[in-house]
């Protein structure tokens, strides 16, 4: 187990872009882990982006991830508490917008197609997939 020193600029940095407030909401909410294809199908935004925004959240020690296979899972860190109480203050953002709501119904529908409580299918949306391979390479 790493342990990871977290910097409080660090992680205000990290939080100050939406989509990256998205991903920590959405796992806030759910309590969740989840691999990068469903956050894609998820937030309807491609892998190459969510990619970067995942490694800025790792970086900032808010995020872990384990291999499983091919599969890489994300999980909220919670180990300290000030990060539990960032994460109670993440789920008091206001949703004027109800992307907030809209990402969780996409994530909670995603999640009924994993196979033995795992992801094994990939990305689903086929837009974002071609936008995907599209980045690749």
């Amino acid at each position: 187990m790493q342990i990871i020193n977290v910097q409080p600029e660090t992680v205000f940095q990290a939080l100050s872009d939406a989509t990256r407030l998205r991903i920590m909401r959405l796992l806030c909410l759910t309590q969740e882990e989840a691999c990068l294809c469903e956050f894609v199908d998820a937030l309807q935004e491609p892998q190459y982006k969510l990619s970067r925004h995942i490694k800025v959240l790792k970086q900032a020690g808010l995020l872990s991830a384990w291999k499983d296979g091919r599969w890489i899972y994300h999980k909220l860190v919670d180990d300290t508490e000030f990060l539990q109480q960032l994460h109670k203050t993440i789920l008091l953002l206001t949703d004027t917008s109800g992307v907030y709501d809209a990402d969780l119904q996409r994530f909670n529908e995603r999640m009924t197609l994993r196979e033995s409580g795992r992801c094994r299918i990939g990305v689903q949306n086929k837009a974002l997939l071609s936008e995907t391979v599209g980045k690749q390479g």
